[in-house]
């Protein structure tokens, strides 16, 4: 499986600060993470270091670390295996061929404006669908942070 970074960014009327909320935040995040799996919720702190767990109402996702955080500023997720059914799996040829997939948010403050830059790598049997609900996210979380 070939991993091809899903690139774009959005300007949102709204800081740093409000954008991270949406972001990071346990109960906002969910409502744009709902665009890529019903249900999808986020375990973690969001400090570097700390483990990451993105899983679905099917209690299937993706696990890793959170390589780089910078609150109001920078995360990059490393990404070490699949969650199927709730058993972690980091030992298949699947898992393995996805370990070192990193997916990144860089926050950038512009005129008063916050530039939010994404790149989450994916493989290329799911490319087109998760760049599409890529950008429903955006335009959810670009709205969700205009309107606190």
């Amino acid at each position: 499986m070939k991993n091809v970074p899903i690139v774009k960014q959005v300007e949102i009327a709204a800081s740093p600060e409000k954008v991270w909320r949406v972001l990071f935040n346990n109960e906002l995040n969910r409502q744009w993470l709902s665009y890529f799996s019903a249900g999808t919720f986020a375990e973690t702190d969001w400090r570097e270091g700390s483990r990451v767990t993105f899983a679905d109402g099917s209690n299937n996702g993706i696990t890793g670390f959170i390589l780089v955080g910078k609150p109001h500023t920078e995360v990059v997720i490393e990404y070490d295996g699949f969650i199927l059914n709730g058993v972690t799996d980091t030992t298949s040829e699947d898992a393995q061929n996805y370990k070192g997939a990193k997916e990144s948010y860089l926050l950038t403050e512009n005129n008063g404006h916050t530039v939010l830059a994404i790149s989450s790598d994916m493989g290329e049997e799911h490319f087109d669908q998760m760049s599409a609900a890529w950008d429903e996210a955006l335009l959810k979380i670009k709205s969700m942070a205009e309107s606190l």
